[in-house]
């Protein structure tokens, strides 16, 4: 038997989703704070949450999660990501980044649990 996966369209959009969230964590660190903490947050921030991501939700974690746990940190990062755009002033963006989230991680897993 293999432990080897198959990529699959869910597989890609959460990629997708979380370069996006790292991309617009960079953005608001930079964006929405005065000089010299603009610097820090704009590198911290994204780095911070792709840490995290990885240690503890990645398909490779170190430290591997119950669903629960994975649920926890998907909204963490995907919920502060949409938070994030409403503060950069988009609104629509923030709300429709937080719905295509929402259901491709319902959809991931219920994949994962079944």
């Amino acid at each position: 038997m293999s432990d080897e996966r198959r990529l699959t369209a869910i597989d890609v959009v959460t990629f997708v989703l979380e370069v996006v969230a790292l991309v617009v964590m960079a953005w608001w660190g930079f964006a929405s704070w005065p000089f010299p903490v603009n610097v820090l947050l704009g590198i911290a921030t994204p780095l911070f949450a792709a840490t995290v991501w990885g240690l503890f939700r990645s398909p490779k974690a170190r430290f591997p999660l119950d669903p629960i746990g994975k649920v926890l940190i998907e909204a963490a990062v995907f919920g502060s990501t949409a938070v994030m755009l409403a503060t950069l002033g988009l609104p629509i963006a923030a709300v429709v980044f937080g719905i295509v989230a929402a259901v491709v991680r319902f959809v991931g897993i219920r994949r994962e649990i079944a």
